[in-house]
């Protein structure tokens, strides 16, 4: 995103605003940032606002031990959708890093792909 944003993470806050998504204007109040601001600095970007919402509550599960009452308190979800992500997040956890690790390579490895 443009210089001007943050994504901001959990205990990384440094503003009182609580939406993820703030800039220089909005991170001193508890505002949103506006429609356009965001329409503008999203553009072109393949990320979605409904992929960073997904990878922020799946990030909080992660590190709040895939708690589903601590992912509902925070972020207003119903239980259903609040074990489903616990329950992604334990799978995660007890996966081995290198099966998810982004930077890995899925290409086969052996004699004829070294």
């Amino acid at each position: 995103m443009g210089s001007g944003s943050e994504q901001q993470r959990g205990e990384d806050r440094c503003t009182a605003n609580p939406h993820l998504i703030v800039n220089q204007q909005t991170a001193t109040t508890t505002r949103a940032v506006s429609e356009n601001w965001l329409t503008e600095t999203c553009r072109g970007l393949t990320a979605t606002l409904e992929r960073l919402r997904v990878d922020r509550q799946l990030e909080e599960a992660l590190t709040h031990d895939a708690d589903p009452l601590h992912l509902a308190a925070v972020f207003g979800i119903d239980d259903t959708t609040a074990i489903r992500y616990a329950t992604i997040a334990r799978q995660l956890l007890q996966t081995p890093s290198e099966q998810h690790d982004p930077t890995s390579s899925n290409e086969p490895n052996g004699p004829n792909h070294p």
